[in-house]
């Protein structure tokens, strides 16, 4: 028998036949208190996917797995990420004791498992609340700002391995092997390998070891050298020049948060967001180095996870890449992405530099660029741009004759003094260019470019400043993910409550204040 007597600040529990007080945190915790929107708010998710992960025959949690999610989520809204942080805190915090809602508190171990085992569903229920927020007026999908930073990862900081040494030793690999043996597979070695193998291997003290097997551990040394490399480079795949042995998804990378001002690279993370009405409605992970090849791949992971898709797309000069412009066209979306030159073009150094096309006269009915001194650079051959995934043609213009050019050294920079001037034009990719700049220069794009620096930006400000997340607690794509999505949703919960708070509900672009 159970029960309750109710007082202002304490509950009067019999349970077994003894009498407990207990905090009545219904009457402590405020009507208007971040916790209290959190439940209402998460308790409108669908947890069905999430109850599905867990059989009858696994190892469940003792917390009821929705009220765990809850825990987590609110967690990260209130700044606290580690495991043991988050058990001490529904040990002690009146607003996590009110949300788990009479549920025993998890320990680490619980914690720890549910993160891992439901990484899937904590993704679906970020996503969720993002189509929920849209439900309730607060985002919508006419224009999202996308932006990216680098966050360290929990890897060693001098457990690199980096492409050029890989390959390096590789090579001198073969070469041994081949010197030795006459093969150039690793397929042939391992085939010689198995065919000559000693019947006996001997090894210890006072052991004498043959000619036959001195050199059959030669060439397993080889073998095994040769594989690790092998490994290596499949682990970087094409377009990474480096990884950490301790978490081989991360790259090695230059932070701007360079305490020692040195330089040193860093194992990390390339975090994409995507935000909208001051919400973040996507994040991905990537291991790119640069952000213009994460664009494509992050906006069609938004379109599969939303349903739909974005009208307008900001983002900064970092994104600019022909690729992308050639997808926003093809995807209907219109870009509002920045030029790399769009500072710099209007600057006096560099209207100075005459070897720049820019800089230089275009005949379009003659097809030739007429340069400072009046001389005619025509087109001599094409090629294909090889950085490219479509089929860009890149047009190759030289000068007729550069002799005796009292301007050369300004406008060639080849160190041969006979060669003549040449310009590598991607036309396709100025006229894309043109049609982005012209899009950023409207009172439209003005506005949106302004936004994005406050939506965006301010994001991963907030994000690194406030919430005080620098650096990830897990190591792999998989664990980093999972990390992000909490932290998202607490993100976005937060910043529900203070829209709330400053009576901002369902407003989407940032204005200044006229004063």
């Amino acid at each position: 028998m159970k029960q309750n007597i109710t007082t202002t600040e304490y509950n009067v529990v019999e349970r077994n036949g003894q009498l407990k007080f207990t905090l009545n945190t219904e009457k402590i915790i405020p009507e208007d208190a971040p916790v209290r929107l959190t439940d209402a708010q998460l308790e409108k998710l669908d947890y069905r996917r999430l109850y599905s992960a867990f059989s009858s025959k696994g190892r469940n949690p003792v917390t009821d797995p929705r009220v765990l999610f809850k825990v987590l989520a609110y967690a990260n809204e209130i700044h606290i990420y580690s495991n043991r942080q988050i058990v001490d805190a529904c040990e002690n915090r009146i607003d996590m004791i009110w949300l788990l809602d009479g549920e025993p508190v998890p320990d680490q171990s619980t914690i720890a498992r549910f993160k891992q085992r439901c990484a899937s569903e904590i993704e679906d229920l970020f996503y969720q609340y993002t189509r929920l927020l849209e439900e309730q007026g607060e985002t919508d999908h006419e224009a999202v700002f996308i932006d990216g930073t680098k966050i360290e990862s929990r890897a060693g900081r001098y457990t690199f391995c980096w492409r050029g040494s890989v390959e390096k030793n590789l090579e001198k690999v073969k070469q041994a092997v081949l010197a030795r043996t006459g093969l150039k597979t690793l397929r042939g070695l391992q085939k010689r390998l198995q065919n000559t193998k000693p019947a006996e291997l001997v090894s210890g003290k006072g052991k004498h070891k043959s000619p036959e097997q001195r050199e059959w551990e030669e060439l397993e040394s080889f073998r095994q050298r040769w594989e690790q490399y092998v490994e290596a480079l499949e682990i970087m795949g094409e377009g990474r020049n480096s990884y950490s042995k301790t978490d081989p998804d991360a790259t090695f990378v230059r932070m701007k948060e360079d305490h020692m001002r040195n330089g040193q690279l860093k194992p990390a993370y390339n975090v994409q967001i995507a935000v909208n009405s001051e919400y973040i409605t996507g994040i991905e992970v990537f291991s790119n180095r640069t952000d213009y090849g994460t664009m494509e791949p992050f906006l069609r992971q938004l379109k599969k996870k939303h349903g739909k898709k974005y009208r307008k797309v900001t983002a900064d000069a970092g994104y600019e890449s022909l690729d992308n412009y050639l997808y926003l066209e093809e995807n209907g979306q219109i870009s509002f992405i920045k030029p790399q030159n769009h500072d710099t073009k209007e600057t006096r150094k560099y209207r100075s530099q005459i070897g720049r096309a820019e800089n230089m006269t275009y005949d379009a009915d003659a097809d030739t660029y007429i340069c400072a001194m009046g001389r005619k650079l025509v087109m001599c051959r094409a090629s294909k741009d090889k950085y490219s995934k479509h089929d860009i043609i890149v047009s190759h213009y030289r000068c007729e004759d550069c002799t005796g050019c009292p301007r050369r050294a300004e406008c060639c920079k080849a160190a041969d003094p006979d060669k003549p001037k040449e310009l590598r034009i991607r036309k396709q990719y100025e006229q894309k260019r043109a049609v982005s700049e012209a899009n950023i220069m409207t009172e439209e794009g003005i506005l949106l470019r302004l936004c994005r620096s406050i939506q965006v930006e301010g994001a991963f400000g907030l994000l690194k400043n406030d919430f005080g997340f620098r650096r990830f607690l897990t190591r792999g794509k998989r664990n980093v993910r999972t990390e992000l999505f909490l932290l998202g949703m607490g993100f976005n919960l937060k910043k529900l409550w203070k829209k709330q708070q400053a009576g901002r509900l369902k407003t989407h672009l940032s204005v200044l204040d006229s004063a």
